[in-house]
């Protein structure tokens, strides 16, 4: 392993073991902090800052003002209502997380280096060998820190571990061609096929999403192509079916992965002082998903509800 990489770093806001839904058998996901997208209906919210972010729980909060004593740069007060924090002071140091004796404050994010991370998924190498497993890296969305990624992707390689990275496709095609030839999966995101809508609920065109996942096909990645089913948004039969003719298009065999939209993240935007913006917005039925999917296989694609 090159030192370089093995020293470089990154800012992940968590690595979960044991997940099935994150690429085949079981499987180690490094989640990785910042994203060039801001979808209406992420399910990571704490993933989209490239800084670490505070948490604050309110029903844990025991009105003890040791957060209030300690902030070192007086963002915090006490009032009856609870504890108040100015944003526009704070800079995430985490001294108030570290102080809380209730446990209600948390900082969600933290500087590692790839030799921490590979420490952390080298513990589980037995998992993956017995169940065709390996790790994944997530998100946010992986490419947003490119050097930290290749080190953590040559390393793992090194120790012939299955390497899945999960993006938006948003980045430099270059950049993508050097993580695809330390890959062995891509779950990519397809979110909607018309691009000013795809501007409306994401907050970016489309063009270079589509365009890299036609030069990752035309490089003979293998790729699964993931779908976030969501009622009002894109799930119509115009837009199931420009998709369905574009992924039918892609040379190779390409399965898709259909993501039933869920509201439960509502809470983390809560904690994380955000705005969740699809609270109206019910979740797809399982015939609804089924149409859907039925709709995609007729295009030849080999389609799965879920992850």
């Amino acid at each position: 392993m090159r030192k370089d990489l093995v020293k470089e770093n990154g800012i992940i806001f968590d690595i979960k073991k044991y997940a099935i839904h994150d690429g085949p058998g079981i499987r180690t996901t490094v989640f990785f902090k910042g994203c060039p997208l801001n979808c209406r209906w992420c399910q990571n919210p704490e993933g989209l800052a490239m800084s670490a972010q505070g948490i604050y729980r309110k029903d844990r909060c025991i009105g003890c003002g040791e957060c209030v004593n300690v902030c070192p740069e007086g963002a915090i007060a006490l009032s009856p209502s609870g504890v108040i924090t100015d944003l526009s002071k704070c800079v995430h140091c985490g001294t108030c997380a570290e102080t809380c004796p209730a446990e209600a404050r948390e900082l969600v994010g933290k500087v590692v280096t790839v030799d921490h991370v590979v420490g952390e998924i080298k513990k589980d190498i037995l998992f993956y060998d017995e169940s065709g497993g390996g790790v994944t890296f997530s998100g946010g969305e992986p490419l947003m820190q490119p050097d930290f990624l290749l080190g953590l992707l040559d390393a793992c390689g090194e120790l012939d571990i299955h390497r899945t990275v999960d993006t938006t496709g948003y980045a430099d095609a270059e950049l993508l061609l050097k993580v695809a030839e330390r890959t062995e999966l891509f779950l990519y995101d397809l979110k909607h096929m018309d691009s000013e809508k795809h501007r409306e609920y994401t907050g970016v065109p489309n063009e270079q999403i589509l365009n890299n996942l036609e030069l990752l096909a035309n490089h003979g990645a293998k790729i699964n192509i993931r779908i976030p089913i969501i009622p009002g948004i894109n799930c119509d039969d115009e837009n199931i079916d420009r998709t369905g003719a574009f992924v039918s298009s892609l040379p190779g065999v390409h399965d898709i992965n259909l993501l039933t939209y869920h509201s439960a993240a509502q809470g983390k935007y809560r904690k994380l002082g955000m705005e969740y913006r699809l609270g109206k917005v019910l979740p797809p039925s399982e015939d609804e998903m089924e149409a859907v999917s039925k709709r995609l296989e007729k295009f030849g694609s080999q389609v799965k509800i879920g992850g």
